[in-house]
């Protein structure tokens, strides 16, 4: 399969997922030329905020691999990711990304992320979300723990 045919395959899960009952998103994962992984947006059905396509994909390809390093393989997506998913990409180590609709089309149907995008550019006092640091001293102990552990896996 080619380029193409790959993200032919992510709108076309998209679009399945629809008649699903899901939200109008597919990812495919790719390797060596083959796809080893596929994901579709669950979030409403599996109450699962976080269950978009892009972070489902990564799941099953982690889970398929036995690595939670996706070096070596590519992520062909329906839409622009959205922060989070764009965040999982890069934690997942993935070589690239491939995206047909972007998150342009995505706002003007409803899914706007944008906000997002403007809070992270804010200080933490200043975000709509209020929060506030607990503890700070304590929670200290966990880094310098495993900043010890000699055999810790790094990610």
């Amino acid at each position: 399969m080619n380029k193409e045919q790959f993200m032919r395959k992510a709108i076309e899960l998209s679009i399945e997922n629809i008649a699903n009952g899901g939200g109008p998103f597919g990812a495919v994962i790719v390797k060596d030329g083959e796809i080893i992984a596929t994901g579709v947006n669950r979030v409403t059905d599996s109450c699962d905020p976080t269950a978009h396509a892009e972070v489902c994909a990564i799941r099953n390809a982690t889970k398929k691999l036995g690595t939670f390093n996706l070096s070596n393989c590519e992520i062909y997506t329906s839409c622009e990711p959205c922060p989070m998913c764009l965040g999982a990409i890069y934690w997942a180590r993935l070589d690239k990304m491939y995206y047909a609709n972007t998150k342009t089309d995505a706002m003007k149907i409803g899914f706007d992320d944008s906000f997002i995008y403007d809070e992270l550019e804010l200080k933490p006092s200043e975000r709509k979300l209020q929060s506030e640091t607990l503890l700070h001293e304590e929670a200290l102990k966990a880094f310098e723990v495993w900043t010890k552990n000699t055999e810790k896996v790094e990610y």
